[in-house]
């Protein structure tokens, strides 16, 4: 299996999969997130223990890759600190942005890190980093 089948499977199973696709009644924030260029458009639900993101959960429609990285962020940040949320958050966005193509650092991303080649398809890049910055938004 090559690396552009291992690509299209990850997405297409977040994109099908609803195990973070779900509306928290507890949550302690909402924040929603809109890319306006293609109408994806994401709401992203959270619930912190102290400063741990206990839970996290999106509801939202638009584009297989909106969705699937959404999902593939909260399998990533649940159980994390704040600190540690950001940390990953700047380097998903860096590796997007090709300012962090350090393979050691961006095997911290684990699935997600399958969105390394999305920056070879500029019109993709705002439906891949759309949950990322709408988390940015509401950890801060």
């Amino acid at each position: 299996m090559d690396l552009n089948e291992i690509y299209t499977e990850l997405i297409m199973q977040h994109n099908m999969s609803k195990h973070n696709k779900r509306d928290m009644t507890d949550h302690d924030k909402c924040e929603m997130g809109h890319n306006p260029s293609c109408g994806d458009e994401i709401s992203l639900q959270i619930k912190f223990d102290g400063d741990v993101i206990s839970d996290l959960s999106y509801n939202g429609k638009g584009c297989a890759i909106s969705q699937a990285s959404a999902s593939m962020m909260i399998d990533l940040i649940k159980g994390k600190t704040r600190e540690e949320a950001q940390i990953l958050i700047k380097t998903f966005l860096k590796m997007i942005t090709r300012e962090n193509e350090n393979e050691e650092e961006l095997m911290k991303l684990q699935d997600a890190m399958v969105f390394q080649n999305i920056k070879n398809m500029p019109s993709r890049v705002k439906c891949a980093v759309l949950a990322w910055h709408t988390l940015q938004l509401l950890i801060d």
